[in-house]
């Protein structure tokens, strides 16, 4: 019974300390409490707030991954008591109450390794096994191991993994491969969708939805089987992506569905929390503080859906092209997620005939072709002749070309004419010398100009091969292999993202955080990219071998 008062006591000490605090991220406080586990910024409240403004940390992740060494409402009191004594020192207080997180892998490869070599090399030294963790602990446990993207990303991604995993089933990791679904499966049992990553910070949000792809990807080695055991948890994320549509009204959105005017439904990106990022908490404020007209609340949680689009930050989800303050994801309808979700419905429906279910089959492909149907309507811009978004407040199209266009060629959404006039528009103005630029607009966000990211030229090598666009898929696929390969020579390391056009070729910039190395999706399309174009009966071991011998 003592126990339980001090459990009960330590709580109520918490939310008595959180009704002290500004409206920045006090506001829903009270309902992530309810969570199991809060996020640091919950637990912690005004001290996590003031290790953040207090910038001990280069990287404001740092502290969101540290773990406390005791429980954390008596660290909480214990930094209330002594904060105003003279001869406090936060940082030592840190030091003393919590465990940093370490730097990254420590990996030095042999010398003279070819590129695959050395990615099947990262492979172990990106694994890691979490079926425990802290009490107190932002790392959420897994079942099953699992290969992480590597630098300051120390837990696992959800649709980094899938780009991962085609890299992981080319080295023969199947067993890896099966892993990583069963985890994010047993994360849909769990919590009903599967998190940006297995951070208790992240749990507010998904990210892209891939997991259809990563049941059929392992279908292509488990046959049918996969379909029968994983249709439970494809059904889950179908739920949790639609839900509220049975609600909404024409023209309102709720959560992560939109009605238009017509009755159409259509998806968009989402975060339940409209505070700071924990992992970012000191730049959000930053960048609320230097746009003073928008609501705090509206500006946060737009911030917090970006990052679950994957693109953040992207000059895409801005109305002013330089000003991360004027993003509005959540006002935007994005034709590659609707096209994900597209792929969803229809491999839920495959999954659904393969059990045996005639009645689920038909009802998911008829959700499919009317999805298919919106977004051709929607999402098509006829007049540019490329896929583009929609604002669906303002009831306009953005007609900028992204990389984001070639998502329904990759997922066979686009009619053949118009795959053949967005692969004209992309040949013109996105494939630069080292592969598919990100966005035509040179902002400083990382998924713009001069960037361009492994996941999207894999989207794009696939998205034109399966229209009849193969000398221009093998064309950008060589591109960004050179790139890749270029930089390997030089610095002995795969990066997150590369600069594509202009002279500067090599590892990218921009955003929130320094270039990262590792890197897992860069690990898996680099080796499904070689081996998709590797002459039969020749080992490729480097780019070069790709070419045709003279």
């Amino acid at each position: 019974m003592q126990i339980i008062n001090r459990k009960v006591a330590n709580t109520a000490l918490i939310v008595s300390l959180t009704a002290l605090l500004t409206p920045v991220w006090a506001q829903d406080n009270a309902r992530m409490l309810s969570q199991q586990p809060p996020p640091p910024d919950v637990r912690f409240g005004p001290l996590f707030d003031a290790v953040q403004a207090a910038k001990l940390f280069p990287d404001q992740k740092t502290f969101a991954d540290a773990l406390p060494r005791s429980n954390p409402a008596s660290i909480l009191a214990d930094w209330q008591m002594q904060k105003s004594q003279n001869n406090f020192d936060l940082k030592r207080f840190v030091s003393t109450n919590f465990i940093l997180p370490g730097e990254g892998e420590k990996y030095v490869p042999p010398a003279g390794q070819s590129l695959r070599e050395h990615i099947n090399g990262l492979w172990p030294v990106l694994t890691r096994t979490t079926d425990k963790t802290g009490e107190w602990d932002s790392l959420l446990p897994l079942p099953k191991s699992y290969v992480v993207p590597g630098g300051r990303f120390r837990e696992v991604y959800y649709w980094d993994s899938y780009f991962t995993m085609l890299g992981l089933a080319e080295s023969g990791h199947w067993d890896k491969v099966r892993d990583m679904v069963d985890n994010f499966a047993s994360e849909l049992d769990r919590y009903g969708h599967i998190p940006n990553g297995n951070r208790s910070y992240y749990l507010s949000r998904s990210q892209p939805p891939f997991f259809s792809l990563m049941v059929e990807l392992i279908a292509t080695h488990d046959g049918d089987e996969a379909y029968r055991r994983y249709l439970p948890q494809l059904i889950k994320e179908h739920d949790y992506w639609m839900a509220g549509a049975a609600e909404v009204k024409s023209g309102a959105a709720d959560r992560r569905v939109v009605r238009l005017s017509d009755g159409t439904l259509l998806n968009r990106y989402w975060d339940a929390r409209d505070v700071p990022r924990t992992e970012s908490w000191m730049d959000d404020i930053s960048t609320a503080q230097q746009a003073p007209t928008r609501d705090k609340a509206e500006l946060y949680r737009d911030l917090r859906a970006g990052a679950a689009s994957g693109w953040d930050f992207s000059s895409r989800w801005f109305t002013d092209p330089k000003a991360l303050g004027t993003i509005r994801t959540t006002k935007i309808i994005p034709v590659d997620l609707n096209a994900l979700l597209f792929k969803l419905e229809r491999v839920i429906a495959k999954a659904s005939e393969v059990t045996g279910d005639k009645q689920g089959a038909e009802r998911f492909a008829q959700r499919a072709k009317q999805r298919q149907a919106a977004i051709n309507k929607w999402l098509w811009d006829d007049k540019s002749g490329w896929y583009v978004d929609y604002d669906w407040e303002k009831r306009a199209t953005r007609p900028a070309l992204t990389a984001a266009a070639l998502f329904p060629l990759y997922l066979r959404v686009a009619e053949k004419s118009q795959a053949e006039r967005t692969a004209q528009a992309v040949q013109a103005q996105l494939v630069k010398e080292g592969g598919v630029v990100t966005t035509t607009q040179n902002t400083g966000q990382q998924w713009d100009a001069p960037n361009g990211w492994a996941p999207l030229q894999w989207v794009a090598v696939e998205g034109l091969d399966s229209y009849g666009q193969q000398t221009l898929a093998k064309e950008v696929a060589l591109r960004f292999l050179n790139n890749v390969q270029a930089t390997y020579d030089k610095e002995h390391k795969l990066v997150e993202k590369y600069v594509v056009e202009g002279d500067g070729l090599g590892g990218g910039g921009g955003g929130e955080y320094p270039l990262q190395d590792g890197f897992g999706w860069t690990n898996g399309v680099t080796l499904k990219l070689m081996d998709k174009y590797c002459p039969k009966d020749v080992t490729c071991n480097n780019v070069k071998d790709l070419m045709p011998k003279s």
